[in-house]
C-alpha cells in the first residue's frame, strides 16, 4: 500500500513541477489538473517557514515546500494530503501537523509525507476546513527541524474545485 501511494504522490509531485495546467486560484491555493492519468489537486507554499538547528535558527537551502489534496478517480483516490518539505526526511521521522491546535501525524519516505490512511486524511480534510492555518514540523535527514506554515484561506474553495473536477 505505501508504495501505491508513494508511486501516487511521486507522479503528483512530478506534475507539479511539470504541469502548466493550472485551473483555478483560490487566495493561497492553486488548483492543478491532468489528464492521463485524470488527477486533479489543490496545493499550496508556506506562508512562513523557520528552520532550526540545537535550538538555533539556521538558514538551510530547500527544494519546494508544498501542500497538496489530490484525487484520481482512476485509483479510487479522493482526497489524500500529501507534504514535502523540499529535503530527504529523517528515516523513521514523521511529521506533526497542528491545524487550530489539533495534532495529526503523517509518515515519511524520502521527500515526502502523508497520513497513513484514508480516514485520516478526512480528519485532516475536516481541519483544514474549519482552520487559519496548518503548521507542519518535521526533522529533516541532517537533524534540522523545519516548521512550515500554511494559509488555509481559499482551501475550502480549492478543495471542492479540484474534487468537482476529478469526479
Amino acid at each position: 500500500m505505501a508504495g501505491a501511494l508513494l508511486a501516487m504522490v511521486a507522479s503528483g509531485a512530478t506534475a507539479q513541477e511539470e504541469s502548466t495546467n493550472q485551473v483555478a486560484a483560490k487566495t493561497a491555493w492553486s488548483v492543478f489538473e491532468d489528464a492521463d492519468p485524470k488527477e486533479c489537486w489543490a496545493v499550496s507554499s508556506p506562508t512562513e517557514t523557520v528552520n532550526t538547528k540545537d535550538g538555533r535558527v539556521v538558514a538551510v537551502r530547500r527544494g519546494d515546500i508544498l501542500l497538496m489534496t489530490f484525487f484520481r478517480p482512476g485509483a479510487g483516490v479522493q482526497g489524500q494530503i500529501t507534504f514535502t518539505g523540499g529535503y530527504p526526511f529523517a528515516g523513521g521521522s514523521t511529521v506533526n501537523i497542528n491545524i487550530g491546535g489539533s495534532e495529526f501525524e503523517m509518515f515519511t519516505e524520502g521527500e515526502w509525507a502523508w497520513p497513513a490512511s484514508a480516514a485520516d486524511d478526512a480528519k485532516i480534510i475536516a481541519a483544514m476546513k474549519r482552520g487559519a492555518d496548518a503548521v507542519l514540523t518535521a526533522r529533516s535527514s541532517r537533524g534540522t527541524i523545519t516548521k512550515d506554515t500554511f494559509s488555509l484561506l481559499g482551501y475550502t474553495a480549492a478543495l471542492e474545485e479540484a474534487e468537482n473536477r476529478c469526479k
